[in-house]
């Protein structure tokens, strides 16, 4: 044998030893990633792999919260895991990695209008763990699935950021609702204690201290008209004090024990006295 068949021949005997242990070479570029490839799938494998919170709804459901993490929906054989979406949510696509061992069909509840559609989703063995994507009319859901032997859950639904803006939106209005015109706080904490005598069309309705201030409301009809002139009644001797009008309310920087309001002079004159505890 020559001296380059000789040569061929180790090279071809070092191929078949690589060969017969299962490696071939593969181009450089395929063997890895870019920077920005693997920056990526780093991201997205924290985002799936994030614990997020997880509570107890009605009725057993688990609930995920909306956008915090890719859920992970634990699904069994010979079981059905009923995943509900939010009320009038309209499905338009459900997309799922496995379609041959994962079966995912639709179902509906609720009043017509509102209804709420229902994925009930099956797995055919245990071990298996794909992805799923449902596309509605509101937003775009990215579920994990896996199924095990035994453990599966039950109900899956979720909870959503928006609804939970609009609840405390509700909350604080009905706290507003609940604090009183001008003092900015609860009416528990106020002293109503105080009694209006008189008679005049400007006759303040109502009269609260919140122990630094006095606030003197008045009628709707009293807003952009001139106010009565205020007197504070101490030491025997009437003395005006630092107010400031509020639309139709009389803000007085004073714990007002007694006082007069006055409006026009001699006979016109209109007098009203305010005092607190009688």
């Amino acid at each position: 044998m020559t001296r380059e068949g000789t040569i061929i021949a180790a090279m071809l005997l070092a191929l078949s030893a690589v060969m017969a242990m299962g490696f071939v070479a593969a181009p450089a570029a395929a063997q890895g990633m870019s920077a920005n490839e693997a920056r990526g799938t780093n991201i997205s494998g924290q985002w799936r792999g994030s614990r997020g919170l997880v509570t107890r709804g009605a009725d057993g459901k688990v609930i995920f919260l909306y956008g915090e993490i890719q859920p992970s929906v634990v699904c069994s054989p010979l079981q059905v895991c009923d995943i509900e979406l939010q009320a009038g949510e309209v499905v338009r696509d459900v997309l799922v990695g496995d379609t041959v061992r994962w079966k995912v069909e639709p179902a509906t509840s609720g009043a017509v209008g509102g209804q709420a559609i229902h994925l009930i989703v099956k797995p055919a063995e245990p071990g298996l763990v794909t992805s799923m994507v449902v596309t509605t009319s509101r937003r775009t859901y990215h579920i994990q699935l896996k199924s095990h032997q035994s453990q599966y859950m039950a109900r899956i639904g979720f909870e959503y950021p928006e609804d939970v803006s609009t609840r405390l939106s509700d909350i604080n209005a009905r706290l507003e609702a609940s604090t009183i015109p001008g003092a900015g706080v609860p009416a528990e904490q106020l002293n109503f204690q105080y009694s209006v005598s008189g008679n005049a069309g400007w006759r303040p309705t109502r009269v609260y201290s919140d122990g630094q201030k006095t606030y003197i409301q008045f009628p709707r009809s009293m807003s952009g008209q001139d106010a009565p002139v205020l007197f504070v009644v101490s030491g025997g001797q009437d003395r005006i004090v630092n107010y400031r009008m509020k639309g139709n309310m009389m803000v007085v920087d004073y714990n007002v024990d007694r006082a007069v309001l006055v409006s026009g002079v001699g006979w016109n004159q209109d007098k009203i006295t305010i005092s607190r505890g009688g």
